[in-house]
C-alpha cells in the first residue's frame, strides 16, 4: 500500500514538473541580479517589468524552456533613447537573440561591441529602425551571430573590413542608411551568406562579380543606390536566388539571358534603370513578379513574355517596346502594366480569361480597333486604364458589369457614340475620364448616382444638352471637367466638396454666374471661360478661401470686377462691359457722382467757348489786334475743346454729346440778343430732356485689349455694317455734293458722321482721335453753312451713328433709343430758338435747315442769323 502511495506521488509530481517547470527551477541569482539592474537603468514603467517577480514572465524577455537562463529580449519600441544600458544586457552570457529596434537610440558604444562580442551563442543583432549614426563599428567577436540588421538609420561612410569577423553570418541588412563606396563582398566565409539587403543608400561602382560566389544567397537587394554597368552574368548561377532587386540604379546593358535559369527566382526588379536591349525570351518561365519599368527596352514582346504558369505581376511600362500585345496570357495574371510604349494591333479577346486580374494599364500606345466587350469577364477589375491610344467605336456598355471598377480611365481615344447608361452600375467608381473623344449626346443623369466618384472628366467631347441639376449632390466629387463642349442652360448647383477644379469652359452656357458658387469654400480653379455667360461677377465669389484661379474670359459679363485677393491669378479679358476698380474709378464713387463730375467739364468747357467767343466779338467791334487777346482767344478754344472731349473720360458719350450741343444753344439764345421768354423756355425744355437722358442712360463698356476690338470689328455683322457705310459715303460724294452740296447741310454732317462712327472700333480711347473727328467733321460743313446750326446736328449725328455702330459691334441696342430722343431734342430746340428769333425781329419768313452761307452778301439770310463766317463782318 506504502509503495503504491509513492509511486502515485512520484508521478504527480513528475506531471506538476513538466506543466509547471517555473515552480521547480529559477534564473541563477547572477542572472536574477543582473536583471534587476537592467530594469533599474531602463527604468521601465510596472506595466512592462515587475522587480518583484520572476524577469522570464517580465515583457519582451524569452528565457530557456527551464527558466534557467535568459536567452532574449524583446525591447522593440520600448521608447528607449539612452544606451547606457546595452554593457548590462551583455552580461547575460546566455543571451542569443537581442532586439532594440524601432526606439531611438543614438549610438553603439565600443564597450557594448567588446562585451558582447564575447557572447558566443548571440545570433540575432537588431538595431533598425534608431536614429544611429556615424560610421560603422567593427564587430570583432560575435562568431556565432547568423543576422545583423542595422537598417533605418543614418550610417554613414565605407563598408569594408568593419564585418570580416563574421564567420556565421547569414543575413546582414544594411538598408536605407548613407553609406557609401564599393557594395562589400569581402565576408569571411561567403558561402552561408543567404540575404545581402543593401537598398536606399550611396554605395557606387559596379556590381561586383564576386557576388557570384555567395552560392547560398536567396535575397539580393542592391536597389536605389548608385551602381553602374551592367548585371553579371555571374548572377544567373545562383541557384538558390529568389528574389533580386535592382532598381532604382544606372546600371546599362542588356538583361542576361540566364536569369531565366534560376528554377527559385520569383521576383526580379530592375526598374528605373538605362538597360537596352530586347527582353531575353523564357525569362518569365519561373518568375511570379518582373518589373522592368522604365528603362529603354526594345523591339517586340517575347511572345512567352506574359504566359508563365505562376506569373501575377508584369510591369513594362516606359520603355520602347513595340508591336502586338501577345495573346498567350497567364490566368494567374494579378497585375499586368505595359503602358508608355510602342505597342500597336489590337487588345487581345483573350483577356477575357483574366479571372484574377485586378490592374490592367494599356495606356499611351498606338492600340486600335475596338474596346473588346470581353474585358467585362475580368470581374475583378479595379482599375482600367486605356487612355492615349487609337481606339475607337463605342464603350461598351458591358463594362457596365465591373462592378469592382474603381478607376475607368479612357481619355485621349476617338471613342465616339453615346457614353453608356450601364456605367451607372459601377458604385464603387472613384475616378472616370472619358475626356477628348468624340462622344455625343447628353451626360447620363444616372452617372450622377455614382456617389463615391471624385474625379469627373468628360471634357474635350461633343456633348450636348444641360448639365443635370442633381450634379449638385455628388458629395464626394472634389474635381469636374466639363469643359470644350456644346453643354447649353445655365450653371446648376454643384457639389461643395469640390477642390481641384470646376471646368465649364468652351460651351454654349447662359445665364449668370451663380451665387451658390461661393459656397465652394475648398475650390482652387474655377474656369467658366468662353461661353455666354452674362451679369455682373457676384461679389460673394471673393469670399472663396482657395481660389487660385479664376477665368472668365470671352463671355458677356458686365460691371465692376470685385476685388479678389491678392494670390487669385484672374482672366477677364474678352468682356466688354466690365470694368477694373482704379484710381480714376473709386469703387466708393457712385454714377451719379461721376457724371456730375462729366456735368462741371461739360459746362467749363461751355464756358471757356463763351469767354472765347466774347474776346472774338470784342476783337471784331473794336477793331483791336491785340497780340495777347489773340493768345488768350486761341487758348480758350482750344481749353473748351479739351475740356469737352476729356470729359468722355468721366461721363458717358451720351452725355458729353447733348451737353456739348445744348452748350450751343444757350451760345445762340444770348449772343443773338434773342433772350424772349419763350427762348429760356426752350431751353430749360432742352435742359430737362437731358437731364433725364442723363439720369437714366445705360452704362457703357469698356474695351481692355486691342485683340478684343480686332475680334469685334471681324465680325460680319460689325463688316456689313462697314461695308454699307462705306457704299453709302460714295455715293453721297458722287451723287449728292455735286448736286445739294451747298444747298443741304445734311450732305456733309452725313458723311463725317458716317465714317465716324467706325471709330467705334477705338470707343474714344484716345481724346486726340476723337478732337480730330470733330474738326474733320465740321470743316467741310461750316466752310458753306453757319456754324450755329451745323454744330447741334453734327453733334448728335455723329454720336447717334457712333451708338449704332457700337449697338452691331457690342450686340446693346439700349443705347439707341436715348440717342435717338437726344437727336430729336438738339433738333427741336435749334428749330426753336430759330422762331424765337423770327419773333423778335419780325420776320415772318419760314426757317429750314438748308441754309447756304453765301446766299445774302450783307451776312444776314431772311432768318437773321448770320450765314457768313465772323471774318467777312469786318469792317474793310
Amino acid at each position: 500500500m506504502t509503495r503504491y502511495v509513492l509511486q502515485r506521488t512520484s508521478l504527480f509530481l513528475s506531471f506538476l514538473f513538466l506543466l509547471f517547470p517555473s515552480m521547480f527551477s529559477q534564473l541563477s541569482s547572477n542572472q536574477t541580479n543582473t536583471m534587476m539592474s537592467l530594469s533599474k537603468l531602463l527604468n521601465l514603467s510596472d506595466s512592462l517589468w515587475y522587480s518583484t517577480k520572476d524577469p522570464c514572465s517580465w515583457k519582451g524577455v524569452r528565457c530557456s524552456s527551464g527558466n534557467s537562463s535568459v536567452t532574449g529580449l524583446f525591447l522593440s519600441a520600448f521608447d528607449l533613447s539612452n544606451s547606457n544600458f546595452l554593457p548590462a544586457v551583455c552580461k547575460i552570457e546566455t543571451l542569443q537573440v537581442l532586439d532594440l529596434s524601432n526606439n531611438s537610440l543614438s549610438s553603439i558604444s565600443d564597450e557594448f561591441i567588446n562585451d558582447c562580442g564575447r557572447i558566443g551563442g548571440l545570433k540575432l543583432l537588431n538595431f533598425s529602425k534608431n536614429l544611429l549614426g556615424g560610421s560603422l563599428s567593427t564587430f570583432n567577436g560575435f562568431v556565432g551571430l547568423e543576422s545583423l540588421d542595422l537598417s533605418f538609420n543614418s550610417l554613414s561612410g565605407n563598408v569594408s573590413q568593419q564585418l570580416d569577423g563574421l564567420n556565421a553570418l547569414k543575413s546582414l541588412n544594411l538598408s536605407y542608411n548613407k553609406f557609401t563606396g564599393p557594395i562589400p563582398v569581402n565576408l569571411r566565409n561567403p558561402l552561408l551568406l543567404e540575404e545581402l539587403q543593401l537598398s536606399m543608400n550611396r554605395f557606387q561602382g559596379k556590381v561586383p562579380h564576386e557576388i557570384a560566389n555567395y552560392q547560398n544567397l536567396n535575397l539580393i537587394d542592391l536597389g536605389s543606390n548608385n551602381l553602374e554597368g551592367s548585371i553579371p552574368t555571374g548572377i544567373g548561377n545562383l541557384a538558390r536566388l529568389r528574389i533580386l532587386v535592382l532598381s532604382s540604379n544606372n546600371l546599362s546593358g542588356e538583361i542576361p539571358a540566364n536569369i531565366s535559369n534560376i528554377p527559385t527566382l520569383y521576383r526580379f526588379a530592375a526598374n528605373l534603370n538605362g538597360f537596352a536591349g530586347t527582353i531575353p525570351g523564357g525569362i518569365t518561365r519561373y518568375l511570379s513578379f518582373l518589373d522592368l519599368s522604365y528603362n529603354s527596352l526594345r523591339g517586340p514582346m517575347p511572345t512567352d513574355l506574359l504566359s508563365g504558369l505562376n506569373l501575377q505581376l508584369v510591369d513594362l511600362s516606359y520603355n520602347l517596346l513595340e508591336g502586338p500585345i501577345p495573346a498567350k496570357v497567364s490566368k494567374s495574371l494579378i497585375r499586368l502594366r505595359l503602358g508608355s510604349n510602342r505597342l500597336s494591333g489590337p487588345i487581345p479577346p483573350s483577356f477575357q480569361t483574366l479571372d484574377k486580374l485586378t490592374y490592367l494599364e494599356l495606356d499611351n500606345n498606338s492600340l486600335t480597333n475596338e474596346i473588346p466587350h470581353q474585358l467585362s469577364f475580368c470581374r475583378r477589375l479595379a482599375l482600367l486604364n486605356l487612355a492615349q491610344n487609337d481606339l475607337k467605336g463605342p464603350v461598351p456598355a458591358l463594362l457596365g458589369n465591373l462592378n469592382d471598377l474603381q478607376v475607368l480611365k479612357l481619355q485621349s481615344n476617338n471613342l465616339s457614340g453615346d457614353i453608356p447608361s450601364e456605367i451607372s452600375r459601377l458604385h464603387l467608381l472613384l475616378t472616370l475620364n472619358m475626356s477628348w473623344n468624340s462622344l455625343t449626346g447628353s451626360i447620363p443623369s444616372s452617372i450622377l448616382s455614382l456617389r463615391n466618384l471624385t474625379h469627373l472628366n468628360l471634357q474635350g467631347n461633343n456633348l450636348r444638352g444641360r448639365i443635370p441639376a442633381t450634379i449638385g449632390s455628388m458629395d464626394s466629387l472634389v474635381e469636374v471637367q466639363f469643359g470644350q463642349n456644346q453643354l447649353s442652360g445655365t450653371i446648376p448647383n454643384m457639389p461643395v466638396t469640390l477642390q481641384i477644379a470646376l471646368n465649364l469652359s468652351t460651351n454654349l452656357l447662359q445665364g449668370a454666374i451663380p451665387e451658390t458658387l461661393s459656397g465652394l469654400k475648398d475650390l482652387e480653379i474655377l474656369d467658366l471661360s468662353n461661353n455666354n455667360i452674362s451679369g455682373e461677377i457676384p461679389e460673394s465669389l471673393t469670399a472663396m478661401e482657395s481660389l487660385n484661379q479664376l477665368i472668365l474670359s470671352n463671355n458677356q459679363l458686365y460691371g465692376v470686377i470685385p476685388d479678389f485677393k491678392h494670390y487669385v491669378s484672374l482672366n477677364t479679358s474678352g468682356n466688354s462691359g466690365l470694368k477694373n476698380k482704379t484710381a480714376t474709378n473709386d469703387p466708393r464713387e457712385s454714377p451719379k457722382k461721376r457724371r456730375a463730375v462729366g456735368v462741371t467739364i461739360v459746362v467749363g468747357g461751355g464756358a471757356f467757348l463763351l469767354v472765347s467767343l466774347i474776346f472774338f466779338l470784342l476783337l471784331l467791334l473794336d477793331h483791336i489786334v491785340c497780340i495777347l487777346r489773340g493768345i488768350i482767344v486761341i487758348v480758350a478754344v482750344i481749353a473748351g475743346e479739351l475740356a469737352t472731349f476729356s470729359a468722355y473720360a468721366f461721363a458717358p458719350a451720351i452725355l458729353v454729346t447733348h451737353l456739348g450741343a445744348l452748350m450751343l444753344l444757350l451760345h445762340m439764345l444770348f449772343y443773338r440778343k434773342s433772350c424772349t421768354l419763350l427762348g429760356f423756355l426752350v431751353v430749360l425744355f432742352v435742359l430737362w430732356v437731358q437731364r433725364q437722358l442723363f439720369w437714366h442712360a445705360p452704362q457703357e463698356r469698356e474695351i481692355e485689349s486691342v485683340k478684343e476690338v480686332w475680334g469685334l470689328a471681324t465680325e460680319p455683322a460689325f463688316l456689313l455694317y462697314a461695308a454699307i457705310v462705306i457704299t453709302a459715303v460714295v455715293v453721297i460724294i458722287i451723287r449728292a455734293i455735286p448736286h445739294y452740296g451747298q444747298t443741304h447741310v445734311m450732305v456733309y454732317i452725313s458723311i463725317y458722321s458716317l465714317m465716324g462712327s467706325l471709330s467705334v472700333c477705338y470707343e474714344c480711347q484716345s481724346t486726340w482721335n476723337c478732337f480730330e473727328a470733330d474738326i474733320l467733321g465740321n470743316e467741310s460743313a461750316l466752310d458753306t453753312f453757319n456754324a450755329a446750326v451745323v454744330s447741334p446736328i453734327y453733334y448728335v449725328m455723329f454720336t447717334s451713328f457712333t451708338i449704332l455702330a457700337s449697338v452691331i459691334m457690342f450686340k446693346k441696342a439700349s443705347q439707341i433709343v436715348t440717342e435717338i430722343c437726344g437727336f430729336v431734342a438738339i433738333l427741336s430746340g435749334t428749330f426753336l430758338l430759330h422762331k424765337t428769333n423770327d419773333m423778335v425781329e419780325g420776320s415772318s419768313q419760314s426757317s429750314s435747315l438748308r441754309l447756304p452761307k453765301h446766299e445774302e452778301e450783307d451776312g444776314l439770310d431772311p432768318e437773321g442769323i448770320p450765314l457768313r463766317r465772323v471774318d467777312t463782318l469786318r469792317p474793310k
